[in-house]
């Protein structure tokens, strides 16, 4: 029975990656300095959640058959250190991913947006029909237990691509390591500046990805990005380049139609990013070897992956939403998605901003005109995230300045935002709050009950 031992376990892609190898046969061990929902829960239930919270260097031992290192550790982690002086084989999460799929197909979703809900999109297809493959993507999706699979039968992986760092010791980008056979990359929009601080450091990470294509790949890609067309098209390395665009399509009171030769097919999902990303998800199933009407069949019952524009609730006039998107590129597809599919509404877009990107006053120019499709558009950031990243504070007429807009509600306090949200008039409104935080602790369950409640 092979051992591994998970440092910094707790992360969403880490326990998913534990419970999965848990799955397989093997004995697993983690360490982490706190673990929240709903990684605590699954892992206790797997049996392999750590009885103490810390790092605890006699869990590392020499008859070890590896280390996996999550990003949340630091170089300094005492278990880390154990571990290289006992010589033990350290893994960051990709590396270790790559190990197992060596002898398997690899598909890869790459680009700076879209990436998690085009895999959903292709896994969603793939189920439907019954289609058994492995996988890695970074959201939960209904009708899968975990985040990731690892078998010995399957002949496919679908890997969910990120260009971020591999680990504390591996500053590579994760998907420099997955040398796919087929790929997918959405679009190119910089983003990282604390790894990457100019983009043409992040656009280069893209052209190294796509060298790193095995020969005789294949390369789906979205014309509709100049930046990516450019880096496509300048590529010396002997794959087969496929090009994706915005499909045909129409909205009707309220729903979203895909414009096929079969006919109008509606669609539970809406916003001109998701046909896009349905005509790149729809490139990779028939390379994966559904046919097109197959898919069409499938995709039409796409609800979308947790977090990307997730509908919380609606009473048929009002509606909330809540969103992952963070990056300008994201916030600025969302936004015209909801102002599009929603135009007799009055919409209200509230953006929190939490990474460090977001709070760098060198990049938040970026957003600018992000939110310029709201009737009310609505930035909150909490002061405390500005000092766990040690960056100085914004000023709120920086932040108007940065977006554009001189009619921007912008918050700081917690307290603040949550009274503006729980004591607006909802009648007739759309709510869509976008961040990959929490608002300063919101509530939702009362928010979704104040949005509602007209």
């Amino acid at each position: 029975m092979k051992r591994f031992h998970f440092i910094a376990i707790g992360g969403s892609a880490m326990h998913n990656l534990a419970l999965a190898l848990g799955q397989k046969g093997y004995q697993i061990t983690g360490s982490d300095d706190a673990i929240f929902e709903p990684s605590k829960s699954r892992l206790d239930q797997a049996g392999i959640l750590p009885e103490k919270f810390g790092w605890f260097p006699e869990k590392i031992t020499d008859d070890l058959d590896g280390i996996i290192l999550g990003m949340h550790a630091k170089k300094d982690n005492p278990e880390l250190k154990k571990a290289i002086d006992l010589g033990v084989k350290i893994y960051s999460y990709p590396e270790f991913l790559y190990e197992q799929t060596k002898s398997k197909t690899r598909v890869v979703i790459a680009g700076s947006h879209g990436k998690t809900t085009i895999t959903s999109m292709v896994l969603h297809v793939l189920n439907y029909w019954e289609k058994s493959v492995d996988f890695m993507i970074g959201a939960q999706l209904e009708g899968f237990d975990t985040m990731v699979c690892l078998s010995e039968e399957n002949d496919f992986v679908l890997i969910e691509g990120d260009e971020y760092l591999s680990s504390p010791i591996d500053l590579r980008p994760k998907f420099l390591w997955y040398k796919p056979h087929v790929t997918l990359i959405s679009g190119i929009a910089w983003d990282h500046i604390n790894v990457f601080p100019t983009e043409e450091d992040y656009v280069k990470q893209f052209e190294t990805y796509i060298d790193s294509i095995v020969p005789g790949g294949v390369l789906v890609y979205n014309e509709a990005d100049s930046v990516l067309e450019k880096i496509t098209n300048a590529s010396q390395n002997t794959i087969r380049k496929e090009s994706y665009n915005l499909p045909e399509h129409f909205i009707e009171e309220g729903v979203t139609y895909l414009t096929t030769d079969e006919g109008d097919l509606p669609l539970e999902v809406f916003g001109e990013h998701n046909l896009s990303n349905i005509a790149g998800a729809k490139w990779i199933c028939q390379l994966m070897g559904v046919d097109e009407a197959d898919f069409l069949e499938a995709i039409a019952g796409f609800k979308g992956a947790s977090k990307r524009l997730e509908k919380i609730g609606d009473n048929g006039s009002s509606f909330l939403f809540k969103d992952f998107a963070h990056a300008p590129s994201k916030v600025k597809a969302t936004s015209e998605a909801v102002a599009l599919q929603f135009n007799k509404q009055h919409k209200v877009f509230c953006l929190e901003l939490h990474t460090y990107s977001s709070l760098n006053p060198e990049f938040i120019g970026q957003y600018k005109n992000a939110l310029s499709a709201a009737n009310e558009a609505v930035v909150f950031y909490d002061p405390e995230a500005l000092k766990i990243k040690n960056r100085p504070p914004l000023s709120v007429s920086e932040i108007k300045a940065a977006f554009g807009s001189d009619d921007l509600l912008v918050y700081t306090k917690p307290d603040a935002l949550h009274e503006f949200l729980y004591n607006h008039p909802w009648d007739n409104s759309v709510l869509i709050m976008m961040s990959s935080g929490n608002y300063g602790g919101i509530d939702w369950q009362v928010l979704k009950e104040k949005v509602l409640s007209f």
